[in-house]
């Protein structure tokens, strides 16, 4: 399964939407990543190890599920997740991605990618309706956890 969506963060023309920069929405996206436990209520541990320039790797724990994926971060751009294949679980990606199609402008794109071919997608077409409804209600929740801590100056100057 392939599926992406957009999540608009500033819009001009709706005064109700607390403006977030560029640099607030980067250091909220490498939060997210940093200290998943903020963003995902189920998750039982998060350990990061093997720190380099540009990521780094992390072991995430939700019950007896144990899932190590690698973090890759391109500066005030992109965070990519990527999970190698671990015993029961497929290789996958999760990309988000920071748009600016104008200078008042601020978008999230989320890439998701399963490794799955067509025919597989086709077999399991059900059950991926629902991930991608649930994928897109997280999404949604990461971006309103991102806008609380920006509107308490969490995420102002904590990161370089």
């Amino acid at each position: 399964m392939k599926f992406e969506h957009l999540i608009e963060i500033n819009d001009p023309l709706n005064p109700l939407i607390d403006t977030i920069s560029h640099e607030q929405l980067w250091r909220g996206l490498v939060l997210r990543a940093e200290s998943p436990k903020l963003f995902v209520p189920h998750l039982d541990d998060c350990q990061i190890d093997q720190r380099e320039e540009g990521g780094f790797r992390r072991r995430l724990r939700y019950g007896e599920l144990v899932i190590e994926d690698r973090v890759r971060l391109a500066p005030l751009h992109q965070v990519r997740y990527e999970v190698a294949q671990q015993k029961d679980i497929s290789p996958s990606s999760l990309v988000m991605t920071i748009e600016t199609p104008s200078p008042d402008t601020l978008w999230v794109r989320f890439q998701y990618d399963d490794g799955h071919d067509a025919a597989t997608d086709a077999a399991n077409a059900m059950y991926d309706d629902f991930r991608r409804s649930a994928y897109q209600e997280s999404d949604i929740d990461t971006i309103r956890i991102l806008r609380e801590l920006a509107e308490q100056g969490r995420l102002d100057a904590m990161l370089n």
